[in-house]
């Protein structure tokens, strides 16, 4: 039997609970837009084409944050052929995908879709192929009133009030050789920097996003952020991080620790973040937004410095299926753990966005014409979305551990809490890495007066299963949440049991001692 002791105290905060941790993505890459958010004609889509039946999902999952419409795709588009009417919108050859982009789907359409799905717009600029003009009058379009040129073409083109977004990425993945327009950090620091100015000169009032590495694992990781932020410092709020898992060559045990590589990379960029501050002699500090995470499968395509790559069709296709990875219940856990990774450094990462939200390596599935349905990753999402509430709370852990190739000794049981003083709960997410011991968590949680259990749900391996066992169009509640029983409540002391590969949620009555 596996063991943990978990200590929480109530004055050991990290900060509040970001709003805009659980974000997501939406990229004009395979079927996430068509056939995904977006498909005139479906039994369930709107006057507007958008599906009501993902948009109930949307909604469920908790997502508050979207990046659109880029990625890769963004540093060779051109916002302009994604506005006016329909008919007269060109069709474009997209060469990150190698697919035909009809431009049917554009700002206007997104920005009513994400109206509707009730969250917020993050808007990434192409300055890979496109620069500082682009850039500024793309701000113009979206967020003047009105009475010049670009803002009146937005009001001609249907949206008489500004769009007003307030998050915008530069660029996407600058530093990586798949990127069109890929940049030195010298290059991409001055081009940032202007385009950073411009923009504000437009609307002093937006939040901006400079590109970090692509992944921890590039040749120029440290030193692309150091460059960078030396020029863009003071003309910027964040930077990025990008990070993608997977399981190679029957390595659980590194697969299910990956949560430990996010924690590095997270440490990393604020140390460099924070050092250039001290250099600079700066006030602010600058904040990190991890804009792409998830598990995806790239085996057999992957090189350290080139994690992108996928084979490519000789025929250029409208939307096809590009990297629809089918998750199974290890997938789950892994994502859970990385959630708890974003969440105990919620002090430092204010924005997050899970890549992404429709069919392309996703926690919602559609079919062109036919049923949505939930990805096993879909329910440690949801649930965190809506339980992680008010406070981060700084876990005290003791595990067991085990041994792993990449990270060498690792927490068997992995935790991050909340404390929500205003609705009086405490939240616990939990991850039991062990394939085959439950893991018996003992906690204590000082400064409260604890209560009942008010929820105890886990995700584990289902009667009948394995490990791999996915949610498909043929059985799509194969896998999801179950009550988890035995949860404690003595005094101070709060005991459960975890079974088996699994990640579970726990939420306590609580109110200040």
């Amino acid at each position: 039997m596996t063991r943990a002791r978990l200590t929480l105290d109530r004055d050991f905060t990290a900060g509040p609970v970001p709003h805009r941790l659980f974000g997501s993505f939406v990229e004009h890459m395979g079927r996430c837009v068509y056939t995904g958010i977006y498909e005139p004609g479906h039994p369930a889509a709107d006057e507007q084409g958008f599906r009501t039946d993902v948009l109930e999902l949307v909604r469920e999952l908790g997502a508050t944050v979207i990046r659109y419409p880029g990625g890769n795709f963004v540093s060779g588009y051109r916002w302009e052929d994604g506005v006016g009417p329909r008919e007269e919108r060109p069709v474009r050859l997209d060469g990150a995908w190698h697919t035909v982009e009809t431009n049917q789907f554009g700002l206007h359409e997104f920005v009513d879709w994400a109206r509707v799905a009730g969250v917020e717009v993050m808007e990434a600029v192409n300055l890979g192929t496109r620069g500082v003009e682009e850039a500024r009058a793309l701000v113009e379009y979206a967020n003047h009133p009105g009475g010049t040129a670009w803002s009146d073409l937005r009001r001609k083109n249907g949206h008489a009030e500004p769009f007003d977004i307030r998050l915008w990425c530069l660029g996407n993945e600058m530093d990586g050789p798949w990127q069109m327009g890929q940049k030195t950090a010298e290059e991409y620091g001055r081009i940032a920097t202007e385009a950073a100015k411009a923009m504000r000169l437009v609307d002093p009032t937006i939040e901006l996003v400079a590109c970090g590495s692509s992944n921890s694992g590039m040749p120029t990781f440290g030193s692309w952020e150091q460059t960078v932020l030396r020029h863009a410092y003071e003309h910027v709020d964040y930077i990025s991080a990008h990070a993608y898992y997977q399981e190679v060559e029957g390595d659980h045990g590194s697969f299910l620790a990956s949560a430990v590589d996010m924690d590095y990379f997270i440490e990393s960029v604020v140390s460099t973040a924070d050092a250039v501050r001290a250099a600079g002699k700066h006030k602010k500090h600058i904040d990190l937004s991890f804009d792409e995470w998830n598990v995806w499968y790239q085996t057999g395509k992957e090189t350290p410095d080139q994690p992108h790559v996928i084979e490519r069709e000789a025929v250029w296709r409208e939307h096809p299926r590009i990297i629809e990875d089918e998750y199974g219940v290890t997938d789950a856990v892994v994502v859970g753990t990385l959630l708890n990774s974003l969440l105990r450094h919620g002090d430092r990462v204010k924005v997050a966005n899970q890549a992404q939200l429709v069919n392309v390596i996703a926690p919602i599935r559609s079919e062109e014409g036919g049923p949505a349905w939930r990805q096993t990753i879909f329910w440690p999402f949801a649930r965190t979305a809506a339980l992680a509430k008010g406070e981060i709370l700084r876990p005290v852990v003791a595990s067991d551990r085990y041994g792993t190739a990449r990270f060498g000794d690792v927490d068997l049981v992995d935790v991050s809490a909340t404390w929500d003083e205003e609705n009086g709960r405490v939240a616990l997410f939990l991850a039991n890495r062990g394939l085959d011991e439950a893991a018996d968590v003992a906690a204590t949680l000082r400064g409260w007066r604890l209560g009942r259990v008010l929820t105890a749900e886990v995700l584990d391996v289902p009667e009948g299963g394995d490990r791999y066992t996915a949610n498909t169009q043929e059985n799509p509640d194969a896998v999801g949440l179950r009550p988890l029983g035995d949860v404690t409540v003595d005094g101070e002391q709060v005991a459960l049991r975890l079974p088996p590969l699994s990640w579970a949620v726990v939420q306590l009555e609580a109110t200040a001692a």
